[in-house]
């Protein structure tokens, strides 16, 4: 059941090797689509002979710096039991836990990065898809007019199809994306066989002296390399999927391979080619069928690009779901084998909607890309000072040990950041509008529940109080099963004294039920559920699961019958509190933000299908709040 443990062995490995490269390296696989065209365009046509090697140096060394050491030698190992992400970073340095409930700014900083990276999920597919499909003016004239009705379709066929779940999609995806870095290696190679000076670029200086001999073009030739490294992110994200060594594997076996062959081989043909090249890429394979051939594997690839955003996007929106950050929302599992494939449908409109609409709004790939960099580098600052934390507080680095090396990372993020800034006013707004808006209602929705939770769930009923009005002469107990959904898993829950209070009865048999979620993705069936009879026919539950997890109730009750609890599942009562959210009180939220609280709390998914319940055994209490 539980996804982050990984089977050994090398034939296991091997497969999830294969695997990892259809939906970790899809996006950063499909960067040789624009990344040298975009850098090249920066610089005058008549430098582009001389000025080549340089913007590869430059390119090669991001690969190397960022991803090869920063990610996949460190980063990697910031693992929570397997999972990684931006919400494993927040839990394993303890932010959220020493914030003691407050948003402090350190969760604010995580969540800004958790934000960017649902921006990046519209923006990545919109330009993947894009930059492909404008391949058709090389080999198809007059077919302009058509590209971005072209995307548009691809797009809304690609989310047409996410209901059926990753394990559907993504079953032809990882060899698929083999074959694909293996055409980029042998195009690559044999261009630069043709002209080895290109050899050269490994040379560092080459891409330093490039920047200091174009001080003016320099901030904006960097927020073009920073192309190269787009969904380096996804390495750490989709972890917990794969496993380190799989993605380490798949990394410097292929992927890196691939790519810096296939990023050599566009410098030697524009070397070769002696002038501005229209579609370097592209350009790679001869014209005839084998140019035919290359864009037909672009656009697939560039299809399975999208597929790892909009899959990570799932599985980061129910990470803050869980962890308290995210109205509740419909969640489908679409494969059992594995928790961690899942469905979000409003989720997915929203990417379709953002994505057709981008394509549509930009209308090419070079106009996107200015949106592209901002989402990607801000990601990468807060990843780099999450990092910092978790080596000082989970991994006992001394602070001379931890501090240099996140220095070293902060400067190669920060610089990148700095230069996509320009972008701003051209597209850089379009990620940080999209991060605004999730900051607004993760940030929201936890103040909010957090003044609910001291106004409702904190009363000081004990459990004792609670045996006193149990056995009262004025309370009758009738037959059957009584839970009631308990927020704290301590006191008394509201909504049963609303209950006896109004009715004077009470079940013979009372169930007192918290599910709560852990800082860990998984937690084990051993420390699933707790259950300990309070007396006078009163019983307390608490179960467990990780923020990877989803929360089913009825197979709880099936537990705790098991337990020791006197109970037939189909014939208990559930009880749930319904919040009436009523503005103008004194709780410590914006006025704005009360009223976007409430409508929130009015639109969110209810807590009885949030936790797969039998609708004709729900009694909802309503419960006015002023906030």
């Amino acid at each position: 059941m539980q996804n982050h443990v990984q089977p050994s062995g090398s034939l296991a490995q091997s497969g999830l090797a294969l695997g990892a490269l259809g939906v970790v390296f899809g996006d950063i696989g499909t960067s040789p689509l624009y990344t040298i065209r975009e850098c090249l365009a920066v610089l005058p046509a008549a430098e582009h002979n001389t000025a080549i090697l340089g913007v590869l140096s430059l390119v090669f060394w991001s690969l190397i710096l960022v991803v090869s050491v920063k990610y996949t030698v460190f980063v990697l190992r910031a693992d929570n039991r397997g999972e990684g992400g931006i919400f494993a970073l927040l839990s394993l340095s303890q932010i959220d836990r020493n914030a003691k409930g407050r948003l402090s700014v350190g969760v604010i900083v995580v969540l800004c990065g958790a934000a960017m990276l649902c921006g990046e999920a519209i923006i990545t597919p919109a330009i993947t898809v894009l930059s492909a499909t404008e391949g058709f003016k090389l080999v198809w004239p007059g077919v302009e007019k058509w590209v971005v009705m072209i995307a548009c379709l691809i797009l809304a066929g690609l989310f047409a199809f996410q209901y059926r779940g990753s394990k559907f999609i993504g079953g032809i995806f990882g060899p698929i994306m083999l074959i694909w870095f293996v055409v980029l290696g042998l195009f690559g190679l044999w261009h630069v066989w043709q002209t080895p000076v290109v050899l050269e670029a490994l040379n560092p200086a080459l891409g330093i002296s490039l920047l200091i001999n174009h001080t003016r073009e320099a901030t904006v030739l960097l927020g073009s390399v920073v192309l190269a490294i787009t969904g380096v992110e996804a390495l750490y994200a989709d972890m917990g999927h794969f496993g380190r060594k799989a993605i380490r594997r798949s990394w410097y076996g292929v992927v890196l391979p691939g790519l810096t062959l296939n990023y050599f081989g566009q410098g030697a043909y524009v070397l070769a080619h002696g002038g501005p090249v229209d579609n370097p890429f592209l350009s790679l394979a001869p014209e005839g069928i084998l140019r035919y051939g290359l864009l037909a594997l672009s656009i697939v690839a560039a299809i399975i690009a999208s597929q790892a955003l909009i899959s990570g996007a799932f599985s980061l929106i129910r990470q803050a779901i869980q962890l308290g950050y995210f109205p509740r929302l419909l969640v489908r599992h679409t494969n059992a084998d594995q928790s961690g494939q899942i469905f979000l449908p409003l989720v997915n409109t929203v990417l379709a909607c953002g994505s057709i609409a981008t394509v549509y709004g930009f209308k090419s790939s070079s106009a996107l890309a200015a949106a592209y960099g901002i989402a990607v580098t801000a990601t990468m600052i807060v990843t780099t000072l999450a990092l910092f934390l978790v080596m000082r507080r989970a991994w006992s680095f001394r602070w001379w040990q931890a501090l240099p090396l996140c220095a070293f990372f902060l400067v190669l993020d920060v610089t990148f950041f700095g230069a996509n800034l320009h972008k701003f006013s051209d597209g850089g707004w379009l990620p940080v509008f999209i991060a605004l808006g999730l900051i607004a209602i993760m940030t929201t929705w936890k103040q909010g529940k957090r003044e609910i939770f001291r106004r409702v769930y904190a009363n000081e009923i004990t459990e004792a109080e609670l045996c006193d009005i149990a056995s009262s002469r004025h309370i009758l107990r009738v037959r059957g099963t009584g839970v009631f959904m308990a927020g704290n898993p301590r006191g008394t829950p509201l909504v049963l004294l609303h209950h006896v209070k109004s009715n004077k009865v009470l079940h013979e048999t009372v169930v007192l039920l918290s599910v709560l979620t852990e800082e860990v993705p998984f937690v084990t069936e051993t420390e699933r559920l707790e259950v300990r009879a309070i007396g006078q026919g009163v019983w307390r539950a608490i179960a467990k699961y990780g923020y990877m997890e989803s929360p089913d109730v009825a197979s709880l009750i099936q537990r705790i019958r098991e337990a020791g609890v006197p109970l037939k599942p189909s014939e208990a009562t559930y009880y749930f509190n319904r919040e009436m959210i009523i503005t103008g009180g004194d709780a410590r939220m914006w006025e704005w933000q009360k009223h976007f609280y409430a409508f929130l709390s009015r639109n969110a998914r209810q807590a009885r299908d949030y936790y797969q319940l039998p609708p004709m055994q729900i009694i909802e209490v309503g419960l006015p709040i002023q906030l």
